[in-house]
C-alpha cells in the first residue's frame, strides 16, 4: 500500500485515479495551490475550496482511493493582498471541516513581505486548530527559503514534529532533519527529485522522518511517481520496512495527527458504487456501466 500525501489531483483525469489504485496507492493528500492561473477574486477561491474538499473526494472513492486535503493561501496568491485578505477570512470555516489533515501549501514564492505576513498568520491558524502543515519551499533561492521558513515556524512556537517541508533536495535535507522536520520529496521525470536521486538520500539519511510524494499537477508530471519510486528502492536493496516508512508510514503519522485520517479509512473502507450521485451528477457518460464493488481487502 502506498499513500501520495502531496497530489494535485484536481488537475488529473479519472484515469490517474484508476491507474493510481491499480498500482497500491491507497490515499491521496490534495494541498491547495496556485492553478496555474491568478484568481481574480476570493468567490473563485472559495469554489475551488469547496472543489477538493467536495466533489474530488467523491470522484477519488469511486475509484477506491481515499482523498484528504490541505487548504491554505498559496505563496504566489499572497502578493494580491485584497485576495489573500478575503481568503483569510473564509480559511477557519474550511480549516474544520470533514477530510482537512493540514494547513498548506504554504511559505515562500519570492519571499516578499505579503508572503511573511500571510504565512505567518497561517501558521498561528494552524498552531490555534491543532492542524499539521505542509509547507512549499521555493524554487528559486530555495536553501535561505527552506531555512527562513523553519525560522518563522520556531519563531510562532508550532511543533516541528506536526510540520512538513516539501520539495526537499540534496541542498535542504540535513537542516530539515536536524532541526526535527518532516522532509518531503516531490519525485518529477525532469525536475525537482528523481526517483534515483531519493534512493540515494534514504540510503545516506534514513528512512526517518522521509516521505515520498508525486506532486503532480497540471504541468509534467507523474501520479505514479511513489509506487515507481518504491519499486526502485526495492530493487535498488532497501528493506520493506524502509520503503514502507517513506512511501506510506511516515506521511500517515504526521497528516494522521489532524485526527482526519487513519488506516481504517482504506483498510474498512465503503464500497465501490459507481451508481452515487454527487449533487445529482455522475462520474460516467452515455453508455458507461457503472462498477458496485467492494474493493480489495
Amino acid at each position: 500500500m502506498f499513500i501520495d500525501p502531496h497530489a494535485h489531483m484536481i488537475s488529473r483525469t479519472t484515469d490517474d485515479y484508476e491507474a493510481m489504485a491499480k498500482a497500491g496507492v491507497v490515499a491521496v493528500i490534495e494541498p491547495a495551490f496556485w492553478i496555474g492561473q491568478a484568481r481574480t477574486n476570493v468567490g473563485s477561491y472559495k469554489d475551488y475550496l469547496s472543489h477538493i474538499l467536495g466533489f474530488e473526494r467523491f470522484r477519488a472513492g469511486q475509484f477506491g482511493v481515499r482523498h484528504y486535503c490541505c487548504v491554505g493561501l498559496n505563496s504566489k496568491e499572497a502578493n494580491n493582498e485584497a485576495l489573500a485578505e478575503g481568503v483569510m477570512e473564509i480559511l477557519p470555516s474550511f480549516a474544520t471541516k470533514e477530510g482537512v489533515v493540514a494547513i498548506g501549501e504554504i511559505g515562500y514564492d519570492e519571499q516578499t513581505p505579503l508572503e511573511d505576513k500571510y504565512f505567518r498568520l497561517q501558521l498561528d491558524l494552524a498552531r490555534d486548530l491543532e492542524l499539521p502543515v505542509m509547507i512549499h519551499t521555493p524554487h528559486r533561492d530555495k536553501k535561505r527559503g527552506a531555512s527562513r521558513s523553519m525560522d518563522v515556524i520556531l519563531e510562532h512556537k508550532v511543533d516541528p514534529s506536526r510540520v512538513v517541508i516539501d520539495h526537499v533536495n540534496e541542498e535542504t535535507i540535513k537542516e530539515v532533519k536536524d532541526r526535527g522536520f518532516w522532509a518531503a520529496f516531490s519525485i518529477y521525470p525532469h525536475s525537482k527529485m528523481t526517483a534515483e536521486r531519493m534512493v540515494s538520500l534514504v540510503k545516506n539519511f534514513g528512512p526517518e522522518r522521509l516521505i515520498v510524494d508525486s506532486a503532480c499537477d497540471w504541468g509534467i508530471s507523474d501520479p505514479l511517481s511513489v509506487p515507481k519510486t518504491a519499486t526502485l528502492m526495492a530493487e535498488q536493496g532497501l528493506s520493506a520496512e524502509d520503503v514502507r516508512l517513506v512511501t506510506y508510514a511516515n506521511a500517515l503519522t504526521v497528516y494522521g495527527k489532524s485526527g482526519q485520517m487513519a488506516e481504517a479509512d482504506w483498510l474498512s473502507p465503503p464500497p465501490i458504487d459507481q451508481r452515487t450521485l454527487y449533487q445529482g451528477n455522475t462520474i460516467l457518460r452515455g453508455g458507461q456501466t457503472p462498477s458496485v464493488a467492494e474493493p480489495e481487502a
